[in-house]
């Protein structure tokens, strides 16, 4: 299947665009079959082949969103612009979007808080204040290095 696609172009950040018929899966850079005019993006300017391009186009080429735009911008297409790039719309504030029920807590309904259950290891520090292991506090570690 044939597409106009917009074949990038230029020296680095002065890129240009051919508008090309190429094969919709072949690469941007690889063969196309037929050249239907240039892009410049910078200067805003353009100029498209329209005998070609409706040509292309009744042959059932179809164009990417941005050549879409390009063409329609030529005169090729009476069609509205696609937007390519398009932002999500902010909400206004007098529109509510349907929000998820969420159950509510009633004050005084929460379940009481209990103590964190101690391990074995826990309990022998509350008792010794030592580690499973008999090993001391750090503090008391540094105490006994002074000795």
């Amino acid at each position: 299947m044939l597409a106009i696609k917009l074949r990038r172009m230029g020296k680095k950040n002065q890129a240009t665009f051919r508008l090309v018929v190429a094969e919709k899966r072949s690469k941007l850079q690889g063969k196309f079959v037929d050249d239907l005019g240039w892009a410049d993006p910078h200067q805003d300017t353009f100029k498209v082949n329209k005998e070609r391009a409706e040509h292309w186009i009744q042959s059932g080429a179809q164009p990417t969103a941005s050549a879409h735009n390009v063409l329609v911008r030529a005169g090729v297409i009476n069609t509205p612009k696609i937007p390519v790039h398009a932002k999500p719309k902010k909400k206004e504030e007098g529109e509510e979007s349907p929000k998820p029920e969420v159950a509510q807590k009633k004050e005084g309904t929460a379940p009481p808080i209990s103590e964190p259950e101690t391990g074995p290891g826990k309990e022998a520090e509350k008792e010794g204040g030592e580690n499973k292991k008999g090993e001391g506090e750090k503090g008391n570690q540094d105490a006994t290095k002074k000795e």
